[in-house]
């Protein structure tokens, strides 16, 4: 009996030196990862910040949080070639909802005809040339009553640098015409895979009968592109060193860890569509010229008001 008892002792040790073990090697191989995503970070961040023309300073934005528990971020692209002041080429409120997991994306066309406080009516994209992105902010819950918290401003020349990043290989796009003029690249049409400098000629292309709302159409393609290809273990594992490349193109009130936080947890989510909205609304707009302005989007405030509202909430 003595010897059955030492033999079950025995086998417990064992057992508990093996899940010891197991525990252990568990550990050090989450520290591993860790280290390993915090080196590729610190590499791509490096890799980058010699080569951006964004001056990293602080930049007044008076954030407001929602009232709602949706937390609202004011996403900018522009292209800033060493020029202190620019106009921003896309403008988009972007809204996260932490209890579903999900976005949602208006993009609001930069040759709509606003109230800028202190500088009376002109395009929404004056409104950062005159007075960054708390003048947008201003400007956003001026016209439409939308509260944002946070913005995020990419120099474009980040945006290609980050798909190159994360795709290697591209991303396959069908592009529907052949698109040159005003985009620095030359494309044919046909479905292909686009490298970042493509990708980005390909979103900013305006040079035809849809002008600007063609032009936002493919963002917002796009978007959802890069969000579906990112829908993956892989993609996720990536997105540390895509951060790391973007960030010395990237100015935000938003701390790295608040960024990854929401990017993780959208895009490890059941939630992986994103619905996409445009202001102006259809039938809300007319095409006007102004003294001063030049040619704008004069739209109906209230109806665009009200239909934001209504996406938003």
């Amino acid at each position: 009996m003595e010897n059955k008892g030492n033999a079950s002792r025995l086998k417990r040790r064992k057992k508990k030196k093996l899940l010891m073990l197991l525990v252990l090697i568990i550990v050090l191989l989450f520290l591993g990862a860790l280290l390993y995503i915090f080196a590729e970070y610190q590499q791509s961040l490096q890799d980058s910040r010699n080569s951006s023309f964004l001056r990293h300073e602080n930049i007044e934005f008076n954030g407001v949080k929602d009232k709602s528990e949706k937390i609202n971020i004011l996403l900018l692209g522009i292209d800033a070639r060493g020029k202190e002041k620019s106009r921003a080429d896309t403008i988009m409120i972007a809204q996260y909802n932490p209890k579903v997991k999900k976005f949602k994306v208006a993009s609001i066309m930069r040759d709509s005809y606003v109230y800028i406080p202190g500088y009376g009516k002109d395009k929404m994209n004056a409104a950062h040339a005159y007075g960054g992105p708390e003048l947008l902010r201003k400007t956003i819950k001026n016209n439409f009553d939308i509260d944002i918290e946070y913005f995020v401003l990419v120099d474009f020349e980040g945006f290609t640098k980050a798909i190159d990043k994360a795709f290697p290989e591209g991303i396959e796009i069908h592009v529907e015409k052949e698109m040159s003029k005003g985009i620095g690249v030359t494309l044919q049409p046909g479905v292909q895979k686009l490298h970042g400098k493509e990708l980005l000629g390909y979103v900013r292309f305006r040079k035809d009968a849809e002008s600007d709302f063609g032009r936002v159409r493919r963002q917002q393609e796009v978007l959802k592109q890069i969000a579906d290809e990112f829908m993956s273990v892989k993609g996720i594992v990536k997105l540390p060193s895509v951060i790391g490349t973007i960030q010395p193109y990237m100015l935000t009130n938003m701390e790295y860890k608040q960024v990854l936080s929401i990017l993780t947890s959208f895009l490890s989510s059941d939630a992986k569509n994103i619905d996409f909205f445009r202001i102006p609304v259809d039938n809300s707009f007319k095409n006007a010229t102004y003294p001063r302005v030049g040619a704008v989007l004069d739209i109906d405030i209230e109806q665009n008001k009200k239909a934001l509202k209504e996406f938003l909430y």
